[in-house]
């Protein structure tokens, strides 16, 4: 007895559902693996749980030490039942991040499709290729997408969000995805191109811009597409991009910024700023016609030039005297401050309004 005893520690491990546990493999059968996890029995991944990691047990042989965690602490024949799908997906994860790190292609397939993009199958993992990210062939009709196998590259990772964003047009695009790459390497922020509007949303217009890229003798244009942000498209106030800008329309544009390959244009920057002038023409007491822009609780907003607004303070508005939108009034500057870029304005009166102060 004394001997038996000795070779069995006085304490015996005890589980709980949810632990993790390390075992060491002691067999490998056709419906699943029984390890050695120092308790009074062995532990045993079995039925379910051994289908959805059969490409991890795979890579599995006898001796090997394993993660593994507890779905049942105890069976009423004394064993724990385990679950390798934590380290099925660690494993997995590490194939994922060594591809990405090597830049290599892989095979997904592609189990949902939205507006957004692809929800796809990766190495039984989930990811997603963003409509940004499907080339333009596929992108003619992404719904006969659904159950198709596309080759992709991983665009970015992150472990902790289990985030998998993938790129398809990173393969089927990409020596003109190369191209482009190059030609940005030219572009210095402040450079001034002529481009054309190739698409417009709600927040602005997207421009293409030429490039040329020079090999030796061999000159090649390339095209590079940036944002025209709403607020970068006039020195006048934008509502809708689509009042000022049109598909093909050619435009003049400033760079303003390169950032994670991506350009923003400016179409003010390549202009002249109205209110540089601003103190020239209209000094204190000139007259001036504008037009009325918007009538609000507290006067109303006059247009003396593109880029130039005034205010008519609802105080100096005669009672009773209404304005719209678009009526042109005679005006006069009561104050102006560039910096702030503010107008004060009065009304230019041909007679006194009865009541009027």
């Amino acid at each position: 007895m004394a001997e038996l005893l000795s070779k069995h520690s006085p304490f015996v491990k005890t589980f709980k559902a949810g632990d993790k546990v390390k075992g060491k493999v002691l067999r490998i059968e056709h419906d699943r693996v029984v390890l050695d996890i120092g308790a009074k029995s062995e532990g045993i991944v079995a039925e379910k749980a051994f289908k959805e990691s059969s490409d991890f047990v795979k890579t599995l042989k006898v001796g090997d030490e394993v993660e593994a965690r507890v779905l049942i602490p105890e069976t009423n024949e004394g064993f724990t039942i385990l679950s390798f799908r934590s380290a099925s997906y660690d494993a997995t994860w590490a194939n994922i991040e060594d591809s990405f790190q090597k830049g290599e292609e892989l095979q997904v397939v592609v189990k949902t499709v939205m507006p957004s993009g692809l929800i796809v199958d990766i190495l039984g993992l989930t990811g997603f290729i963003p409509t940004s990210q499907i080339g333009k062939e596929l992108s003619k009709d992404i719904q006969q997408l659904q159950g198709k196998t596309l080759t992709v590259r991983i665009f970015d990772l992150d472990y902790e969000k289990r985030k998998i964003i993938l790129s398809e047009k990173e393969v089927s695009e990409k020596e003109e995805l190369s191209k482009i790459r190059e030609a940005m390497q030219q572009i210095e922020i402040g450079d001034v191109y002529e481009g054309q509007v190739v698409n417009i949303s709600d927040f602005g217009c997207f421009v293409q811009i030429p490039v040329i890229l020079e090999k030796g003798k061999d000159r090649e244009e390339v095209k590079v597409e940036g944002l025209v942000h709403i607020s970068q498209l006039s020195w006048e106030k934008v509502v809708n991009p689509s009042d000022f800008v049109s598909i093909g329309q050619t435009l003049k544009v400033t760079v303003i910024e390169k950032r994670d390959g991506k350009l923003a244009l400016s179409v003010k920057q390549a202009q002249e700023d109205p209110w540089s002038k601003a103190l020239e023409k209209y000094q204190k007491d000139t007259k001036v016609m504008g037009v009325v822009t918007k009538v609000s609780e507290y006067g109303v907003f006059v247009q003396l030039e593109k880029g130039i607004e005034g205010l008519v303070h609802i105080t100096k508005i005669p009672p009773g005297q209404k304005y719209e939108i678009g009526n042109e009034v005679n005006v006069y500057i009561e104050d102006i401050d560039v910096s702030a870029r503010k107008i004060s304005l009065g009304l230019v009166l041909t007679s006194k309004p009865l009541g009027y102060k």
